[in-house]
């Protein structure tokens, strides 16, 4: 708690000061100032609990301070103290609820026990007014959920709602819903969603413009704005503001709804930004979308084929890689020309594209990854149409990095590397079962596998083991300990020794040098 002095004479200011252990009654901090002016300026600055001031001081006396005070401080808890017992100047205190008067001079004692009541008092108030915030909030919240319901089905909870709540809400006053989607799967604390909440009513207040806020289902965040319909310039300041506000995720979406008048018409302006909401996986993350955005013309729209996944299969077993950056290209501004495709249309097509791809490696046995994906799972998960296709654009690429190292590779070759990007993980995978896999004899196997790639099989399976435990220990979601079982060792210690003789570092340092 903060603490201010205010009293032109310095002797007592010094005195009062250091006559008293502060911290012992729960004072945290002591400010000072030699008048009522400055008293005033430092309230405004530094915002304390306690005011203990003079009466009687030059340019401003303690009571026109505090009047002044009570619009920027009005839970302020004010102690007087004076030399002179004026009857006036008591009156006037008692009406500014000082909890105490002191007379001059001052006893330390009497001061300290002042402050202590001032102090219990200053708390009782920020604990009631802390517990109405809670109140209150908890009942906008409950409004804001209201409104994204049609208002016919939800006016009587509105209405009682309202009558609750000390809203300036008239006829007259425009709504604007603004929809937030994040990539974040928890709830924020009721503590820090508040804060962010009361900053956003606060920053509004610029404009004359109030909120009430909701979370619904985690990833989204709804506001309801009301008050006079706001102008060019604050709608700018107004989306800058949240996508300020909401940086700290790494991706998020921000849609505004149609600004429409009167609390009737607060769903229609939900429903629309929910809309634009959607439409919002077709830009980056971070974007604000609003009813004035302007949309990318739809002149000299590319076209796509019927079936694009046909079309890219037959590119990739062509092994056409021109023809599939051209079609890539063609994708992307397909989509980003196109304000008519819902995200899952997007998404049902890039499925397609990414079996395509699996379909082409298979034909032509090539090896793109042992990574075991669920791509129904992975495309849910996708934020943005732009992160969707660089997925794709990552997954072609490696599908021809792969057909220029395999251009020439034996099939019996493919099918043994094959079968270890399969079968690696079993510690028990030995050169015989690599060798009845091609039906070959282990002495042929080994000796063609070393022929035509340089390397014995074991070295081969060993180099595997060791960049899928690279890949492995890159994730800090997966314990060192579990990795070495996920790569075929079960002697922990094995594994740390082969690694390091891999790599020159342990899995732990290894580790902490990718970190």
């Amino acid at each position: 708690m903060k603490l201010l002095i205010v009293d032109d004479e310095e002797l007592t200011r010094v005195g009062v000061i250091s006559s008293i252990n502060w911290q012992s009654i729960g004072i945290d901090e002591v400010l000072q100032a030699d008048d009522g002016m400055n008293g005033l300026e430092m309230a405004r600055m530094h915002k304390p609990d306690i005011i203990l001031c003079d009466v009687r001081m030059p340019r401003l006396d303690g009571i026109q301070m505090l009047e002044q005070m009570e619009t920027i401080l009005p839970d302020v808890v004010p102690v007087f103290m004076s030399g002179y017992s004026d009857k006036e100047y008591l009156k006037a205190a008692i009406k500014l609820k000082a909890v105490n008067y002191i007379e001059k001079p001052l006893d330390p004692l009497e001061i300290q026990d002042a402050v202590i009541e001032a102090r219990d008092l200053c708390l009782e108030r920020k604990r009631t007014r802390h517990n109405e915030s809670i109140h209150s909030m908890e009942n906008a919240s409950r409004l804001a959920l209201l409104l994204t319901q049609p208002y016919a089905q939800a006016k009587e909870n509105i209405d009682q709602l309202l009558a609750e709540l000390s809203l300036s809400i008239s006829p007259s006053t425009s709504f604007t819903a603004i929809v937030l989607k994040t990539e974040t799967e928890e709830e924020l604390p009721i503590n820090e969603a508040g804060a962010m909440y009361m900053s956003v009513r606060e920053f509004l207040k610029t404009f004359h413009i109030d909120c009430i806020f909701a979370e619904k289902r985690v990833q989204y965040m709804v506001y309801f704005l009301f008050g006079p319909a706001p102008g060019p310039a604050a709608r700018k300041s107004i989306e800058e503001f949240f996508c300020k506000l909401y940086s700290r995720y790494s991706r998020f979406c921000i849609a505004a709804g149609d600004t429409l008048t009167g609390i009737s018409k607060a769903y229609q302006s939900y429903t629309s930004a929910v809309i634009l909401l959607q439409n919002s996986f077709f830009f980056p993350a971070g974007t604000f979308l609003s009813p004035f955005h302007e949309a990318p013309s739809a002149w000299n729209k590319p076209e796509l084929p019927a079936h694009p996944e046909h079309e890219l299969l037959t590119l990739l077993t062509a092994k056409d890689q021109e023809g599939t950056t051209l079609f890539l290209d063609k994708l992307m501004e397909y989509f980003g020309r196109n304000q008519n495709i819902l995200p899952n249309q997007a998404k049902d097509l890039y499925y397609k594209l990414f079996r395509s791809l699996e379909e082409a490696a298979r034909q032509l046995k090539l090896t793109l990854s042992d990574k075991q994906e669920n791509l129904i799972d992975a495309l849910e998960k996708i934020f943005s149409f732009g992160e969707l296709h660089q997925k794709l654009v990552r997954k072609t690429e490696a599908f021809f990095q792969a057909v220029d190292n395999t251009a020439e590779e034996n099939s019996t070759i493919f099918m043994i590397k094959d079968y270890i990007s399969q079968k690696y993980m079993n510690e028990t995978l030995s050169v015989k079962d690599i060798s009845d896999h091609v039906f070959l004899s282990t002495s042929y196997v080994c000796t063609f596998f070393k022929n035509e790639t340089g390397q014995t099989l074991n070295q081969y399976l060993t180099e595997f083991r060791m960049e899928k435990a690279k890949q492995l220990l890159s994730d800090p979601r997966y314990k060192i300990a579990d990795i070495s079982s996920q790569v075929g060792y079960s002697d922990g210690n094995y594994f740390g020794k082969s690694f390091k003789k891999y790599t020159g570092f342990s899995p732990s340092e290894y580790r902490e040098k990718m970190g």
